[in-house]
């Protein structure tokens, strides 16, 4: 016991320590709501919308539409990559979008697609260039 504790107070300091001398993020103003992504500031982001299979689909499309879902999803100035159905699972939605705006796709779906889909989130980045340059290399 005398030893966990000796270990965890080690590791308090050692953590204060590292805290200590960490540098201090720099302050930047707010990044504009409505930023276009760009090749600096651009994430692509996966989401998966799982129907939910207890109840009929005409229930889930009115639930959809009382909630405002299609109406608010996506947002303005989100680019839609693809937007796909699953069978057996949903939907299943790629957006590009500027890294700022995150948190705005987040709370469209909380506010307008919960109760109707569980939700899964991937972000992504495309590879299709980079891995058709390394199949054309390989031949």
């Amino acid at each position: 016991m005398k030893r966990a504790k000796a270990s965890l107070v080690a590791m308090t300091a050692l953590a204060a320590a590292l805290l200590w001398h960490w540098p201090a993020p720099a302050q930047t103003t707010a990044p504009a709501e409505n930023a276009a992504p760009t090749a600096d500031n651009a994430v692509m982001l996966t989401v998966f919308l799982k129907h939910d299979q207890s109840r009929p689909l005409s229930e889930l499309n009115a639930q959809l539409e009382r909630q405002g879902y299609y109406k608010a999803f996506p947002p303005p100035g989100v680019e839609v990559v693809s937007w796909y159905i699953m069978m057996g699972i949903g939907q299943v939605v790629t957006l590009r979008l500027p890294a700022s705006r995150l948190r705005e796709v987040n709370r469209i779906i909380e506010d307008s697609a919960w109760g109707a889909y569980r939700t899964e989130f991937y972000p992504t980045y495309d590879y299709k260039a980079v891995g058709i340059a390394a199949h054309d290399k390989a031949q």
